[in-house]
């Protein structure tokens, strides 16, 4: 789950009409793909547009968070599963000590947003912070076992909704599913030149949490 500060975004309030692949959209109209095709991309796009929507807005780790009962917002949350990518490297050049520089790097926020965060999850317990061993002048956040087994509480929860998303799928076309959607992930951020060249890439479940 890509950490978002829920505070900070605001989503289009309706999907755009898709065109019809008879009279396509002015961008697809050199489009070397045939009209089914076009329409599949246009039905592609509209759902990725509602897919993200609910993800920006929070809808959906809101739940998840009301699955577990627990009382933390949904920024903190986000927080506590970016300094678990930062200690790990995940999707990172290298893993190393998270610090609220890195933190605010991670989750794309201001580092004044970022160091007020990061002190309602050490008031909250769910970090806690340490001295730099490299630098004593500098301090790290370090999940604490709480926030660790919240991590772990929620990586649950998440797969328990999961698995009932998947469960009237044949085997064969979840399959193929998580085939073409690596393959469409790994060719944009080639087409988009984005990505983080280097990192780690995470271990099968861990994604975003």
């Amino acid at each position: 789950m890509q950490p978002m500060d829920k505070t900070a975004n605001t989503a289009p309030r309706c999907v755009p009409a898709a065109a019809s692949a008879d009279e396509p959209e002015e961008p697809l109209a050199g489009a070397r793909q045939g009209a089914p095709a076009i329409e599949a991309l246009l039905a592609f796009d509209a759902e990725m547009f509602a897919w993200h929507r609910r993800m920006m807005k929070g809808d959906l780790p809101a739940r998840l968070i009301a699955d577990l009962g627990v009382d933390i917002e949904l920024s903190q949350l986000h927080a506590l599963t970016a300094i678990g990518r930062i200690e790990r490297g995940l999707g990172r050049p290298r893993p190393e000590p998270a610090t609220v520089g890195l933190l605010a790097e991670e989750m794309a926020l201001d580092p004044s947003r970022a160091s007020r965060i990061a002190a309602g999850l050490i008031d909250a317990g769910w970090v806690r912070r340490e001295a730099h061993q490299g630098d004593a002048r500098r301090s790290v956040i370090v999940l604490s076992e709480a926030g660790r087994a919240l991590i772990a509480a929620f990586r649950k929860a998440k797969w328990a909704r999961m698995l009932k998303v998947f469960e009237d799928w044949p085997e064969e076309d979840i399959v193929a599913f998580s085939r073409l959607f690596a393959r469409y992930s790994r060719d944009s951020a080639r087409v988009f030149g984005v990505g983080a060249p280097g990192g780690q890439t995470p271990p099968a479940g861990e994604e975003g949490t």
